[in-house]
């Protein structure tokens, strides 16, 4: 059945010259984003990553199925064992499962398989794809779209904890199922990301890379 229409309500409305300003000024504070390996211990108030968390969930999505769900993890035993699996899957990966290529791209970085910061850090946020759902009559109803759509929620929350300060890590190991068994997920649901969530460390270093030049990124007709 068609949803029923109803006005839009404009969040904001700017003139040309505000519109600039406050483009030009969120371009700046972005650019200040950084992925980090090194967290604070410092405790984050659980309402902070509640309001990040709805933030992701006003991501659109296809038809609206929101087939997106996040675990948060704070609990250090819970950390561990997704350390430990995951650390298992990445000395897989470093040993051969990942091809030179790829291990050649990853070398400036100067990444390897221990991930101290899964323990280190106070939060990870786990984030599920919905694949299909079962409705309140017992019948698998299937998604559209999930990977785009819980990308783009994922983007929206990595920017919202970036607006209020905290320091973020994606991390990827693959194979991810453990996460499933671990968090206790159901059979729908596949692990589509790990985010690490903290402040950073008191001495923080990252690599100095950059970004691709605008025109490589950008066409207009």
């Amino acid at each position: 059945m068609k949803k029923e229409s109803i006005p839009y309500q404009r969040p904001i409305e700017l003139n040309d010259t505000e519109m600039l300003r406050r483009s030009g000024q969120f371009l700046k504070f972005m650019k200040s984003r950084r992925t980090i390996r090194e967290f604070s211990q410092q405790e984050v108030p659980q309402q902070v990553i509640l309001d990040c968390l709805k933030t992701a969930g006003t991501a659109p999505s296809g038809a609206n199925q929101q087939p997106w769900h996040f675990v948060i993890v704070r609990d250090p035993s819970i950390k561990k064992q997704i350390r430990l699996a995951a650390e298992e899957e990445e000395r897989k990966f470093y040993a051969g499962r990942a091809g030179d290529t790829w291990l050649d791209v990853l070398e400036q970085l100067g990444t390897d398989a221990n991930k101290p910061f899964l323990e280190e850090a106070p939060i990870l946020i786990a984030i599920f794809e919905q694949k299909y759902r079962i409705d309140d009559q017992g019948v698998k109803v299937k998604h559209y779209y999930t990977k785009e759509s819980v990308g783009i929620a994922t983007g929206l929350l990595i920017t919202a904890l970036h607006h209020v300060g905290l320091a973020t890590l994606t991390h990827t190991p693959s194979p991810m199922n453990f996460l499933t068994k671990i968090l206790r997920r159901p059979e729908g649901e596949r692990p589509f990301l790990l985010l690490v969530v903290g402040h950073p460390a008191d001495v923080v270093k990252v690599p100095d890379i950059d970004k691709k030049d605008f025109r490589d990124i950008v066409s207009q007709f």
